[in-house]
């Protein structure tokens, strides 16, 4: 198992399942858009006794705009 650890954006410091830790970006439903994170460096805790893989993952942009919800 690994975890893609996101930096950035609205979902800055969740933690998300990573089915393939080969990826080099991840697309997340958020609202009624989408938001785009991009990997980057190398992955980490690689070792068979260090936990689970890990990849950093940093916000690149979202298909919609992100702000306080207008719901008055």
């Amino acid at each position: 198992m690994a975890i893609a650890r996101l930096h950035g954006g609205p979902l800055d410091g969740q933690l998300l399942p990573l089915e393939r830790p080969d990826l080099d970006s991840l697309i997340v439903p958020y609202g009624e858009g989408q938001v785009v994170y991009r990997r980057q460096g190398d992955l980490a805790k690689t070792g068979t006794s260090d936990g689970p893989t890990e990849a950093e993952f940093w916000f690149i942009e979202a298909t919609d705009e992100i702000g306080p919800s207008n719901d008055d």
